[in-house]
């Protein structure tokens, strides 16, 4: 049956992060922290918003960019938190999730052969959908030296005349690392004088620890038809399952993406949608919440990851991920997080599956989880490091 499956389902590979999650539950007493999602539950006042909206009728398709309402609001939310105006009309698209804004901006400016920048590390995602539409990838590394971030020059000499796309993430899945202005200024300075597309992931722009300012790109009048910036309602309010995200673009890549919308999904869920309006309309308290228990969490795990003897973990600023380095025990992350899954009973993610080399002797660690959970599951790891 192998010679009836096409070219591009063959050459996409299933999310190495699986394979890990499916290997867990076949074993028992295994602590989890492979799972890119809030351990919290969706705020009450969300969930109500959705009761009501089922209650009366809301339950039917809505317009493929999505209800108006949300969109207004959404367009609020980007001039008073990110500093960008956009016209509710053509350049917002409500999407299943920011992973379908991300599947939508490749498959509408990326065709065979085209190159794509990714960083290395980067979130497995975006190698699976390059590979998906045929393009060809393109690896800038980040350095950890300077914070996990790309040198600016070296990005720039990654551009080549077949180059469409640079993808960019802040905070970022699986450093932690932050972009700041400066640097995001200086990369916008290249997009603006380069024949490139630049698209910023943005999906934990509200999990930010230490006092730091998220920055968004597209704040610059100068590059913003240029940028194509992904958002999603999953990190900042706990509703990965909900799968409600939005995207924002010049007109022309909106229309083109919601066509992508259109055969792929129709438009995202029509109550995830008034619970998404709920979410941005409500109290922002659950928010901040969440996120200082986040703070208090990073600061347990890399605390206690390095004073692991061979391992050293860099101090995220956002997200939920820390990013072990434990290439002094080995050098082989897969096989790494294979052991310490058989023998510790830990998930953890191997640093391969985000970068071939950058990422490879790391391991990616969630923290969305309870302290209890962290502080067991390293001294679970510290016991079988002598193995090692």
């Amino acid at each position: 049956m192998e010679n009836f499956i096409s070219k591009r389902a063959v050459r996409t590979p299933l999310s190495g992060i699986k394979k890990f999650s499916e290997r867990a539950l076949a074993l028992g007493n295994v602590i989890r922290l492979e799972l890119g999602e809030p351990d919290f539950d969706t705020p009450d006042f969300i969930k109500e918003a959705a009761k009501e909206a089922m209650d009366k009728g809301y339950t039917h398709y809505t317009a493929i960019a999505g209800i108006p309402e949300l969109r207004e609001a959404i367009a609020e939310k980007l001039m008073e938190e990110n500093g960008i105006e956009v016209n509710p009309e053509s350049e917002i698209l409500v999407t299943c999730g920011g992973y379908h804004a991300v599947f939508a901006a490749f498959n509408i400016l990326l065709d065979p052969g085209d190159e794509i920048i990714l960083t290395d590390p980067a979130w497995s995602a975006y190698f699976s959908v390059a590979k998906f539409v045929g393009a060809k990838i393109v690896y800038c590394p980040l350095h950890e030296d300077l914070g996990f971030k790309p040198d600016i020059g070296e990005l720039e000499s990654k551009i080549s005349d077949r180059t469409k796309l640079i993808v960019l993430n802040t905070p970022q899945n699986p450093t932690g690392a932050i972009l700041d202005r400066k640097l995001l200024e200086e990369i916008a300075d290249i997009i603006r004088k380069r024949d490139v597309i630049l698209l910023s992931d943005e999906v934990y722009e509200k999990i930010i620890f230490d006092g730091e300012k998220h920055f968004s790109i597209a704040s610059n009048p100068d590059v913003k038809d240029k940028v194509i910036s992904v958002f999603s309602f999953s990190k900042s309010y706990a509703m990965t399952g909900w799968r409600v995200g939005y995207v924002i673009a010049n007109p022309i890549f909106i229309g083109h993406m919601r066509k992508i919308v259109s055969i792929s999904t129709v438009c995202a869920s029509s109550i995830a949608q008034y619970a998404a309006l709920a979410a941005l309309k409500g109290p922002q308290d659950s928010v901040k919440e969440m996120v200082r228990e986040y703070e208090y969490r990073r600061d347990l795990i890399v605390s206690e990851l390095n004073k692991i003897s061979g391992v050293k973990c860099f101090k995220p600023r956002g997200a939920f991920y820390v990013f072990p380095d434990f290439s002094e025990i080995s050098k082989d992350s897969m096989s790494l997080a294979m052991h310490i899954l058989e023998k510790a009973r830990v998930v953890t993610v191997p640093g391969v599956i985000f970068g071939p080399k950058v990422g490879e002797g790391h391991l990616r660690i969630s923290f969305a989880t309870s302290r209890e959970n962290l502080r067991e599951a390293v001294r679970r790891i510290r016991e079988i490091v002598p193995e090692l």
